[in-house]
């Protein structure tokens, strides 16, 4: 199977294609990932899943949390693929290692700009030590 069409691997990075922006997370274990996302503002304590409002939300976030979820949870509906886009530019980080790193971000909380440190940021920083983003 092509890189896109099998289910992410440990350590891989999953491509969320939601309405006009790609999401990014990384696998940490069959069937859960771990991805940055706006920190939760809604009053109702409510639960905000699936790609598409949480990529509105976090264009508009400041702040953003460390999740770990269930890859089926993030994606909703929407599209996805594994795209390890730049293990031809850098050496990719040992799976293990990343996963350890990942677990004790799980449920920290960063400072968000769409521009400079968003969700594609975070996983290229976990998987090669190189935080950058191809869609800003």
């Amino acid at each position: 199977l092509s890189q896109a069409k099998r289910k992410p691997r440990l350590g891989d990075l999953t491509e969320i294609s939601a309405s006009g922006y790609e999401h990014w997370a990384f696998c940490m274990s069959r069937g859960c990932v771990s991805h940055l996302a706006p920190s939760s503002k809604d009053r109702g304590g409510g639960k905000i899943s699936g790609t598409g409002w949480s990529s509105i939300m976090s264009s508009l976030a400041d702040r953003a949390r460390v999740k770990k979820e269930r890859l089926c949870d993030v994606v909703g509906k929407d599209p996805y693929r594994v795209n390890n886009k730049h293990d031809d530019k850098y050496n990719p980080f040992p799976p293990s290692k990343v996963v350890q790193l990942a677990e004790k971000l799980v449920g920290r909380e960063f400072c968000y700009h769409l521009l400079h440190t968003n969700c594609e940021h975070f996983v290229n920083e976990l998987r090669y030590g190189v935080s950058r983003s191809d869609q800003v």
